[in-house]
């Protein structure tokens, strides 16, 4: 019995199906447990996520009245009066006073709103502030302001006649509308009871909480006081780093273990965390188990009842197949079986028809892709003889314009060859620093002559970087960008220069000219392309800024996201845009 069991077709798939039967139904109960559990938890998460949604929908709406509000008050033009006129006017300071209480006021979340001069002048709030612990972004980072309009700061403490209160405060700098100096900065402070508030009326599922996280993953507002001000990290120690976009994930083990509920606010760094405890849902659905344990049982006997008859059904049909194909000759092509019927063995023997077909038409694939590879060998073979053959060219009308007594020529076309040598120079991607200045030196060779006395060129370098390592090709597309859209835009004899010095991370190239720079706007708008990191935008750089963004890609390639160039402009002045190759990357190359 069972070497029947074992080597027949027949008694194994007897055996398969005893084994499907019986296995599902002693593990049936377990599985149902764990199919009711994690239904329960499902719905828990998406009940909890939406109602995360709708709190970061009503924080969205109240950070972004905030910023519209700042954006407002640091255009006024009684504030811009105020901040740019040395002298002090009482009527006027009151005037902002009541100004900047009705727009508190009228905004239940808003603790205060306060404006600090430059120079000297006294300070404008609604509410009297007798201690802040406010932090400065400016202490840990002075240019933080100057690529960024806004800062949101962590929870704080205000102390004013009326309590301590807990607050986060958007800053921003105000800056004057005529010359864009900053005379002054604007705080609106936004109420973490409010916020806590919100959050309670969140009712997540039973025992759960809800927590506001700012973009150091500190909770600045929580159902629970006594978290505050704490790293989340510390409040749940197994909390691993919490994703980019909003999703739910379980914390923990065993009883203990909890649903984490995530929400990102990307506008204002601040994230969304609900925690929902486990034991809020993992109740047992012991009806359905009942239920499912009986349909399990009939399904077994039916399935034992028509075992025999669906054994008999497959296993003719495939007993028969397999004593045809026995019989057909191994030295002739294997043949074509003739399909008997349209069920699952019909459609065995069709997919084996379909193989054999298959196996032709690789064969014949095969010899053509032979074919092809010999045609693709040739044009690899013309593609390299082809740039020794303009080399030679070029070589050639060099001679003949010296013979002919035309040095400007001369020297042009040798450049070009040089400059052509070194750009297609087998496909390697990295040189020396005195190989890439040599390159540079025979395009600006080249611009010299064919725009004369348009601009002067010098090159600064320190000797002892010359044997140094570097991404080849990096200079001349911004020497180029220089002249076309620095020099060629401003009327008179320019300047461009390049210096390359030791630096503290590695070699630091500088390419700055004199040319007609951009205005504050196009460089913001400048920096934030290069910024991008979807390589689709390129098509909005490329009128102008295309090299720009080639070289500033290629740097983050092969140098990390850390690279790229650093581009400073003014209007009427000129452009400086430089570059950092790492000392740790060089020693890589």
């Amino acid at each position: 019995m069972i070497h029947f069991l074992s080597h027949s077709l027949k008694g194994k798939l007897s055996l398969m199906i005893i084994l499907s039967t019986l296995l599902p139904l002693l593990s049936f109960g377990l599985f149902s447990y764990m199919t009711a559990s994690s239904i329960s938890e499902e719905k828990a998460k998406l009940t909890g996520m939406n109602t995360l949604r709708q709190v970061e929908t009503q924080l969205e709406l109240m950070t972004r009245d905030i910023e519209n509000m700042s954006v407002f008050l640091i255009g006024d033009n009684e504030i811009q009066r105020y901040l740019t006129t040395s002298q002090q006017n009482s009527g006027q300071q009151t005037s902002i006073i009541g100004f900047l209480t009705n727009l508190a006021y009228s905004k239940e979340y808003i603790a205060n709103i306060m404006i600090e001069p430059m120079g000297g002048k006294p300070e404008i709030s609604q509410t009297t502030i007798l201690q802040s612990e406010r932090p400065d972004i400016a202490d840990t980072d002075p240019a933080y302001f100057v690529e960024h309009a806004k800062w949101w700061s962590p929870l704080y403490e205000e102390k004013t006649p009326m309590g301590v209160r807990r607050v986060i405060s958007l800053i921003r700098p105000i800056r004057s509308t005529n010359t864009y100096q900053t005379i002054g900065k604007l705080t609106i402070s936004l109420d973490e009871q409010f916020i806590s508030r919100l959050l309670r009326d969140s009712v997540l599922e039973g025992s759960g909480e809800a927590l506001l996280l700012d973009e150091t993953d500190g909770i600045i507002s929580s159902t629970d006081a006594g978290k505050l001000y704490r790293p989340v990290s510390e409040v749940y120690p197994d909390m691993p780093r919490l994703p980019e976009k909003e999703e739910a994930f379980t914390l923990g083990q065993g009883g203990e273990r909890s649903t984490i509920l995530y929400y990102s606010m990307p506008s204002v760094g601040w994230k969304l965390m609900g925690v929902i405890p486990f034991k809020e849902y993992s109740a047992q659905n012991r009806y359905v188990l009942a239920l499912t344990a009986a349909a399990v049982g009939i399904a077994v006997l039916l399935s034992v009842a028509l075992v025999l008859f669906f054994i008999q059904k497959v296993t003719r049909p495939i007993s028969s197949l397999v004593y045809y194909l026995n019989e057909s000759s191994p030295e002739e092509p294997i043949p074509m079986v003739p399909v008997a019927s349209i069920d699952e063995v019909g459609q065995l023997v069709l997919s084996y028809n379909k193989l054999t077909y298959r196996i032709k038409k690789l064969t014949d694939q095969v010899k053509l892709n032979e074919a092809l590879k010999k045609e693709a060998d040739l044009l690899a073979l013309q593609a390299q003889i082809n740039p020794h053959f303009l080399y030679n060219t070029l070589s050639s009308i060099h001679w003949l314009a010296l013979l002919g007594g035309d040095a400007r020529i001369a020297s042009m076309v040798g450049s070009l060859s040089d400059f052509l040598r070194f750009s297609l120079n087998g496909g390697a991607e990295y040189c020396n620093v005195r190989q890439e200045i040599e390159h540079v030196q025979n395009y600006v060779n080249i611009q010299l002559i064919r725009y004369p006395d348009r601009f002067d060129f010098q090159i600064r370098v320190d000797p002892g970087l010359m044997d140094r390592t570097m991404l080849k090709l990096l200079l001349q597309p911004l020497i180029e960008n220089a002249m076309l859209h620095g020099i060629m835009k401003k009327e008179g004899r320019g300047a461009i220069t390049v210096d390359a010095n030791e630096h503290e991370q590695g070699i630091r190239f500088v390419i700055s000219d004199n040319g007609a720079g951009m205005t504050q706007d196009k460089l913001q708008e400048l920096r934030r392309l290069l910024a991008e990191t979807d390589f689709s935008r390129q098509v909005v750089l490329k009128q102008g800024s295309y090299g720009l963004r080639n070289v500033h890609e290629r740097l983050r390639l092969h140098y990390g996201n850390s690279a790229g160039l650093m581009i400073d402009s003014r209007e009427g002045q000129g452009t400086e845009v430089s570059f950092i190759i790492p000392e740790d990357q060089e020693a890589m190359a």
